[in-house]
């Protein structure tokens, strides 16, 4: 009996669908078969980067498959995620970010790609606690002796950050707000430059991961005045929360994610999946994890998905109401 027309295009549909989810399968049971590039969006030197090669090794010893890492720094992570937007969506090209795809959205205009159209997101990978550090020429000892010799300067202090739109750059913004001062941004390729210029008296304070910040504070270097987080951090116990400074409803906190382009077959990105979240549970790893001062997060596609959305919209708010731009 001939098929109507009406009822041949629901069948080749449904048709079509199988043969997609049967290539996926296929396609994923011989995945990985060549060597994987994993772009790190900020300077190598920097948390991101860290975290990156410390977990190299076992993720290629899990997929069976050398995993080269390439830096591409610059804009906020805008480079890397324009390079990962235009790969094949195949898991062969993947992106470890730090916070700011949430924010690039609102700060580059003209991009040519959308991080919720045309990036895909695995999993966060880590989180890290923040640290307020000032240059020891800088005549503060705690919070709020430092607000209030920034608001003695009228602007003329410099703070640095790893970039325009980090979450370092917009809550340095959200403390000037809350504290009444001003500054000027400085922003940097990643958050090692920062720090260097910072070590060597070009800027006078930076908002920066704690695993960038402690090492310098107990070296004497440089001159730590509050951390993010509920309580004391055990890498600066004798440095006290924001919270405790007197700091309310302040409490910064650093991630990083990890990324496919838009298209990638759900079978790839679980086993992306699986490969990171093993990786992040190793001894080895965790320990150096602990040394970071990074907690292992690992949570699911959907779930990182959903965080992205109102990160975007929360921090969006910021930087429309402070009009911060990403010059």
């Amino acid at each position: 009996m001939p098929i109507h027309k009406s009822h041949a295009i629901p069948r080749m549909a449904s048709v079509l669908a199988f043969c997609m989810a049967f290539a996926g399968a296929a396609c994923a049971q011989s995945y990985p078969s060549k060597p994987l590039r994993l772009v790190v969006g900020f300077a190598a030197g920097g948390l991101v980067d860290t975290l990156a090669r410390t977990m190299q090794p076992k993720l290629q010893a899990g997929l069976g498959q050398p995993l080269l890492i390439e830096n591409q720094a610059g804009g906020a992570g805008t480079v890397a995620e324009a390079t990962l937007a235009k790969s094949a969506p195949d898991g062969y090209t993947l992106m470890m970010s730090a916070d700011s795809p949430p924010t690039n959205v609102h700060l580059f205009r003209n991009q040519g790609y959308d991080l919720f159209r045309d990036l895909r997101a695995v999993a966060m990978l880590t989180r890290v606690p923040l640290v307020m550090l000032v240059h020891p020429s800088v005549p503060a000892n705690t919070i709020q002796e430092f607000i209030a010799y920034a608001r003695s300067k009228n602007g003329a202090v410099n703070y640095a950050s790893p970039g325009a739109g980090t979450s370092n750059h917009l809550y340095m913004e959200l403390l000037k707000g809350i504290g009444g001062f001003e500054m000027t941004h400085v922003g940097y390729k990643g958050g090692g430059p920062a720090m260097n210029d910072l070590l060597g008296g070009q800027v006078q304070a930076i908002l920066i991961s704690i695993t960038l910040g402690a090492p310098n504070v107990r070296a004497g270097k440089l001159r730590a005045l509050a951390t993010s987080g509920d309580k004391r951090t055990v890498q600066l116990p004798q440095v006290p929360s924001f919270a405790e400074a007197g700091i309310q409803d302040f409490n910064p906190q650093s991630w990083s994610g990890l990324f496919v382009p838009a298209g990638t077959p759900q079978a790839i990105v679980q086993r992306l999946h699986d490969e990171f979240s093993q990786t992040l549970k190793d001894p080895e790893v965790l320990k150096r994890l602990q040394d970071l001062s990074a907690e292992p997060v690992m949570n699911s596609p959907d779930q990182f998905a959903a965080f992205l959305k109102t990160e975007s919209e929360r921090l969006g708010r910021l930087i429309r109401e402070r009009g911060i731009s990403a010059n």
